[in-house]
């Protein structure tokens, strides 16, 4: 089994300049800088209720839009928690989370399975949060699916407030993800009959 599960990735394009360390069996520590206040709240969130310590920079080109800074980091973060992973032996592999917050419920669930896809069950009649695009998060998990290899499905029970559905939704993924990749005290073998991810 791994004791170490972290990982650090950089990447650059002619859009955005990403760098990224994550640490899966951390405090919820985090540094974020990505020049996008609501972005950077939301993420803190995610490592925080995690437990993943995160250090995140990320330089975009914000003059143009906030999509190419918030889709390139869920590029990074997927890349950093497969890396972090590795062939994720003794991980548990499933999560799931019903959040709460405030008039709003979201269920988040996990299969942590090399397999990438994204159920995005999300509908707002207002989807701005101040200058950030509440209709960016889906492009940031779609991303993070990705390039995580996670079968990923988020879905709005209920909620009006944008601000108040996108933080549940952060948060979900967060408790969700930790459970998914915790390791599993019974079994140091990786989750599948097929013996890889």
């Amino acid at each position: 089994m791994t004791t170490t599960r972290k990982a650090r990735i950089s990447r650059k394009t002619r859009e955005t300049e990403i760098s990224l360390e994550i640490d899966l069996d951390g405090t919820g520590s985090y540094d974020v800088n990505t020049g996008i206040a609501f972005f950077d709240h939301m993420l803190e969130s995610f490592a925080k209720h995690g437990l993943f310590d995160l250090v995140l920079s990320a330089k975009g080109d914000l003059e143009v839009d906030l999509h190419h800074t918030v889709e390139d980091v869920g590029i990074v973060l997927g890349q950093a928690l497969r890396e972090a992973l590795g062939d994720a032996r003794g991980i548990v592999r499933y999560g799931t989370q019903v959040l709460p917050m405030a008039e709003s419920k979201v269920e988040v669930s996990v299969d942590v399975s090399n397999r990438p896809y994204l159920v995005y069950r999300v509908e707002l009649a207002n989807d701005r949060i101040g200058s950030f695009d509440a209709s960016l998060t889906e492009d940031f998990l779609y991303a993070l699916a990705s390039a995580a290899g996670l079968d990923l499905h988020v879905e709005l029970r209920y909620g009006k407030s944008p601000h108040h559905v996108v933080e549940a939704i952060f948060k979900g993924l967060a408790r969700a993800l930790r459970q998914a990749v915790s390791l599993d005290p019974r079994s140091d073998d990786v989750p599948s009959v097929k013996g890889s991810l």
